[in-house]
């Protein structure tokens, strides 16, 4: 209880990696990684929170028995490391997230989030706030987070509806994950945040807007292994220096821009995160297709181009958003 006591009077700030899932060349959850993995975001790019079992980690893919393995996993190997292990629960079903919220919970995770339901999708601000509510009930000592993407579940709810009364419907509400590229929705969402809130940006390319607009920190994928750098942007972005937040973004940008072009799926991010960090993450599951070696080599090369390997190591600072 202390642990998760701690973790709610804590607001959430800075770089979030959202995780890959390791798996085996069979397919299966691979738990020998997870530990070398949590060193690597935390001695190698100064990362100090976690979202696991999102959809970098293919969390749709697992069965609710996997998710929770992993999620167990994740807690305990970033015990002590890692400041913020922020466990999606998110599923199609309410029963599955109530389920896995729960038990998110009982391995001292330090918050949840949950995605919409995208097959029977919710009708209307209400309706949405209805099924969180649901899910939050069940793990009410968890900060609970609204995971918005609407580009993947094509609910397009305006998060700023969302928030009309919900502290009053989730007393454990905390903030967004906010993926989405509507910059005015999230702009007035910081506007009517509350004080214990986060707001927390997901479109990596489109990071230092966010902050313009005080975006509280950012999750993404890339920052698995661009953690180091994002960490220096927004260290720029708060000293004032917009030149130098401006040039680590537009790198960002040309790296993710031409992997875009090479075909920037999640199995292709997830083999250019193995190849440059050394882990051993394996392939995607099915649907997503795995990664032809050239591809990820191609866009390795390409990034080692643009943040040259001595810039890409060694880096153990993290960045608090000042409040």
């Amino acid at each position: 209880m202390s642990v998760m006591a701690s973790s709610a009077d804590k607001k959430l700030t800075g770089v979030v990696a959202a995780t890959f899932t390791p798996l085996t060349p069979e397919g299966e959850i691979n738990l020998t990684q997870i530990g070398p993995y949590v060193d690597y975001l935390k001695e190698k790019q100064g990362v100090k929170g976690i979202f696991v079992n999102g959809t970098t980690g293919e969390g749709a893919s697992l069965s609710i028995e996997e998710r929770k393995i992993l999620a167990a996993e994740w807690c305990q190997k970033a015990k002590g490391k890692i400041d913020h292990v922020i466990v999606h629960a998110g599923c199609m079903s309410l029963k599955d997230s109530q389920d896995l919220a729960r038990h998110a919970a009982q391995i001292g995770a330090d918050a949840i989030a949950v995605i919409s339901p995208s097959f029977f999708k919710p009708s209307s601000a209400d309706v949405l706030r209805s099924y969180l509510k649901e899910v939050a009930s069940v793990a009410p000592t968890l900060p609970f987070y609204y995971y918005h993407f609407p580009a993947l579940t094509g609910v397009n709810v305006p998060v700023r509806d969302l928030l009309e009364g919900i502290k009053e419907l989730i007393p454990s509400f905390r903030g967004v994950k906010f993926s989405g590229t509507d910059l005015m929705d999230f702009g007035q969402c910081v506007s009517n945040s509350q004080p214990d809130w986060s707001f927390l940006y997901g479109v990596d390319e489109q990071l230092l807007a966010a902050l313009v607009l005080g975006a509280h920190g950012a999750v993404g994928s890339t920052y698995n292994y661009m953690g180091c750098h994002v960490n220096k942007l927004i260290s720029a972005f708060e000293k004032g220096d917009l030149v130098e937040a401006r040039s680590i973004q537009f790198k960002v940008q040309e790296l993710i821009s031409y992997a875009i072009k090479v075909g920037f799926d999640v199995g292709v991010n997830k083999q250019l995160m193995s190849e440059v960090s050394g882990l051993s993450l394996g392939p995607p599951r099915l649907p997503v297709k795995t990664c032809l070696p050239a591809d990820a080599l191609s866009i390795k090369t390409k990034y080692h181009s643009i943040f040259p390997p001595e810039q890409s190591t060694g880096q153990t600072s993290t960045v608090e958003i000042p409040q």
